[in-house]
């Protein structure tokens, strides 16, 4: 048979096989059935030479070339205020009023998981804690039944660039994507994860940048700027309750204090590293900066909310001195000072059954 005779077998979309001639290339064109390829950027003359694989969608190119990950250049930050408290573009400024609070998510019934929590089943509503230190597959679960209900809410997952180095950052990513869930991964990347700088954590950009790859709608904010925070969540959680399907927002920040209680950054850092983010880019005193321009704050103002919070701020909780410490409020003797009731009032938490080793700690306490 010749060869302007011979056919193959091709699959075409819809999932059937037919056999079809192969397309003879223009005369005097380069890279035809001579070189074997197609030039590159050349137009298929047809949808079947389209690559039809179906984990992927692209096109053939004819280069062995792998993709340099320094080549590509960074996502941009948006931002709406420059560190003076300059609004940079009048059409982001999200107009806000000095008596209004300022929510991007502003629905009571939206979820919203710390980094650190613990779930209370009763009251549906997450709790601090530090047994799990991912919350991003819990997250999606709690977006999943809530897609399932159609209710209008989302649920929006706080976390840090060090739990988006774990696995479960990475399944809760893939989760969100295929079951199209209605939340918002908010990652804090904050420069440290606990003591371990980001140049220890990943060697690509960031983690705004993970999201394309999962499928994922993905925004990078300056995480100092108060109003990119907010118009950023404000139109993700619309698009999530709208569209059904997950968000990826990058806040890019500085942690000024230490990690924990137990931690001393000192051992990591230098104090000028500190006082830099302190004194240049903070993001209170950016916030400062625009209050002061519109008039809405001053120095006598501040001095006086100062005074007035000293006063406000709780001591610590202390017992009565002098007097054995109880921890029933029924049982006769005082309880520790500042102590909510409903905590040093449940007997289950506070007995040896229940949690004793609660009740020891708060009488060292």
């Amino acid at each position: 048979m010749g060869e302007s005779c011979r056919t193959e077998l091709v699959w075409k979309p819809g999932g059937r096989c037919q056999r079809q001639r192969p397309p003879l290339p223009e005369p005097g064109v380069r890279g035809g059935a001579e070189s074997g390829h197609l030039p590159f950027g050349q137009e298929f003359p047809s949808l079947e030479e389209k690559p039809q694989f179906p984990g992927a969608s692209a096109d053939f190119v004819y280069k062995l070339e792998f993709i340099q990950p320094d080549l590509i250049s960074g996502i941009p930050i948006y931002r709406v205020m420059d560190r003076q408290g300059q609004i940079l573009d009048p059409s982001q400024d999200p107009q806000v009023r000095c008596e209004r609070p300022l929510s991007p998510i502003g629905e009571s019934r939206d979820i919203p998981l710390p980094p650190h929590f613990a779930p209370v089943l009763p009251l549906a509503v997450p709790a601090q804690g530090s047994s799990r230190p991912c919350p991003c597959p819990p997250a999606v679960g709690a977006a999943y039944a809530i897609k399932r209900e159609n209710t209008d809410r989302v649920v929006i997952c706080y976390f840090g660039e060090g739990a988006a180095s774990e696995g479960d950052a990475h399944a809760g990513f893939n989760f969100a994507a295929t079951l199209e869930c209605p939340i918002l991964f908010f990652c804090r990347n904050n420069g440290y994860a606990i003591s371990t700088p980001t140049s220890e954590q990943y060697r690509g950009d960031g983690i705004a940048a993970r999201g394309p790859g999962y499928g994922i709608l993905s925004i990078r904010v300056d995480g100092n700027d108060v109003f990119a925070v907010y118009n950023a969540t404000k139109e993700a959680r619309r698009r999530a309750v709208a569209e059904n399907q997950p968000f990826l927002i990058e806040a890019m920040t500085y942690r000024i204090g230490h990690h924990s209680t137990s931690d001393d950054s000192s051992a990591y850092r230098s104090v000028d590293e500190v006082n830099y983010w302190d004194k240049q880019d903070h993001p209170i005193s950016r916030l400062r900066h625009y209050m002061l321009s519109r008039g809405w704050w001053d120095e006598e103002q501040e001095k006086t909310w100062r005074k007035q919070s000293r006063k406000r701020v709780s001591p610590a909780p202390q017992p009565v001195q002098g007097e054995p410490l109880s921890m029933h409020p029924t049982e006769g003797g005082p309880v520790l000072q500042g102590f909510p009731l409903d905590i040093l009032g449940s007997r289950k938490l506070c007995s040896k059954r229940g949690g004793g080793g609660l009740a020891r700690k708060l009488q060292v306490w």
